[in-house]
């Protein structure tokens, strides 16, 4: 069923959104200080391509100083708009019955797309 939904997913947008995720890590690893957010803007466009099948973790190393530090700056910055185009996205999908599954994975994307620093997206364990 994750199949179907990420095929169905990519379709509709995931793609593109995808996509702007990765060429907006791409310009911020062209400065030194902007590598470590380049990367986890480049991690969120790889969860945010198939979200179907997986689900968010805290990192076991999340207590660590600079990820504190990281996390604040990208809260301060960029964390706090896309969680709220998730947030916005996910309660527009809920409305309609068939877009219930879709509003869930962009819940699910808040807390990654909120702090990247200390969450992941996994495959779902069975």
């Amino acid at each position: 069923m994750s199949l179907l939904g990420n095929i169905i997913w990519i379709i509709f947008g995931g793609f593109f959104a995808s996509l702007g995720y990765l060429i907006g890590g791409l310009i911020f690893c062209f400065t030194i200080i902007g590598i470590p957010f380049g990367l986890q803007s480049m991690k969120l466009g790889i969860a945010i391509f198939a979200p179907f099948g997986k689900e968010s973790r805290p990192n076991p190393d999340s207590d660590n100083p600079l990820r504190l530090l990281f996390s604040i700056l990208w809260l301060l910055t960029f964390g706090w708009s896309t969680a709220l185009v998730h947030l916005i996205f996910g309660v527009v999908l809920c409305i309609t019955i068939i877009g219930i599954p879709f509003g869930l994975q962009h819940f699910k994307l808040i807390p990654i797309s909120l702090l990247p620093f200390n969450f992941d997206l996994v495959e779902t364990r069975k």
